[in-house]
């Protein structure tokens, strides 16, 4: 709140204003939370007052009143979103028949939210850039780019000038050996509010042997336990190597050929995907694990109808930190937890 002092505003103010009203100004609020306003504290009797003001926009603004002694009336400026400037006066009436002005010029802001448009598709991995926009004038940007040696290719602020809202901006980070793992922004207005956002783009495909099932079937016979055994050893040595990192994750995605009918392939592709992971969870992985299956709706290899083809016939395994990001498949998936 800014408090305005008349006699120093005002020179020829008379002494009668000074000791009748005493106003300040809420120059700054928040949408939904109220407005700017000019508040008048009456300290003396008077029989009304008229503020008249213009804004920057072109509106003029035109608020009658009076009031009690002790009594302060808060004149909200009913201002859309943003920062404006104000100028005029207000005239006090007094019992005697007389008035007095007093002229007034502030700036008075209404904050809304801070959004922040950015998405994963905005980072250009090859660029090495992230790119978003605002809707208020930039201030800064803090980014943090943790690869997954566990060292940041940057870790600081990034300045801007008040580029106006819907902007195109752009940071950037130099080349460090490893993938990245974590990108974390920070994006401020010129008035220091802040909003954020992180994405986890990390995420590797586990080479593995494939487990047979018994047409129809998921159980996982001990013949081909081993596979997994195998798979086992090669998720723990990532969890190991990355774990210390971010919070690394199992998807198992299943897949069949197009023997059968569709709703039951994908029922069995889900089911033996849940196999799959069941027994790394058994075997001691404490990791969180998810599974999903796509049936005959994503082929490695293109076939007809009721064709055998042992390719497609298939589990994915993909660590990563968050969902990870699939080629081509027919639905996003819905991901269930074991």
């Amino acid at each position: 709140m800014v408090r305005l002092t008349l006699v120093a505003a005002l020179s020829f103010a008379t002494a009668s204003f000074a000791d009748a009203v005493d106003l300040s100004v809420t120059s700054s609020a928040f949408l939904g939370k109220g407005q700017p306003s000019v508040n008048v504290h009456i300290q003396e009797k008077i029989s009304g007052f008229r503020l008249n003001l213009k804004r920057s926009d072109g509106k003029a603004i035109e608020i009658k009143g009076g009031g009690k002694v002790g009594q302060t009336r808060v004149l909200e400026l009913n201002q859309p979103e943003g920062k404006f400037s104000y100028a005029g006066s207000l005239t006090v009436n007094f019992p005697n028949g007389t008035s007095s002005d007093m002229p007034l010029q502030f700036d008075a802001e209404l904050w809304g939210p801070l959004h922040l448009k950015c998405e994963k598709s905005d980072i250009d991995f090859e660029k090495r850039t992230l790119k978003f926009t605002l809707s208020r004038p930039a201030g800064k940007a803090v980014l943090q780019v943790l690869m997954d040696t566990g060292k940041f290719a940057f870790n600081g602020e990034v300045p801007f000038h008040g580029e106006a809202p819907g902007t195109a901006l752009e940071v950037g980070w130099p080349e460090k050996p490893g993938k990245v793992m974590k990108v974390s922004l920070q994006a401020y207005d010129t008035a220091s509010f802040f909003t954020g956002v992180e994405f986890s783009p990390w995420q590797i495909d586990i080479a593995h042997q494939e487990v047979n099932f018994a047409s129809g079937k998921w159980d996982i016979s001990p013949d081909e336990a081993q596979k997994l055994e195998e798979s086992y050893v090669t998720i723990t040595d990532v969890v190991n190597k990355y774990g210390e990192h971010a919070e690394v994750k199992l998807y198992v995605i299943g897949h069949t050929d197009t023997v059968g009918k569709n709703d039951a392939n994908r029922g069995l592709s889900l089911n033996r995907a849940r196999a799959i992971a069941g027994y790394l969870r058994k075997r001691g992985l404490r990791i969180p694990l998810f599974y999903e299956g796509y049936g005959e709706e994503a082929l490695l290899v293109g076939t007809a109808d009721e064709t055998a083809e042992a390719k497609n016939r298939r589990a994915d395994y993909v660590m990563s930190i968050e969902p990870p990001t699939l080629g081509k498949v027919p639905f996003a998936p819905k991901w269930q937890r074991l």
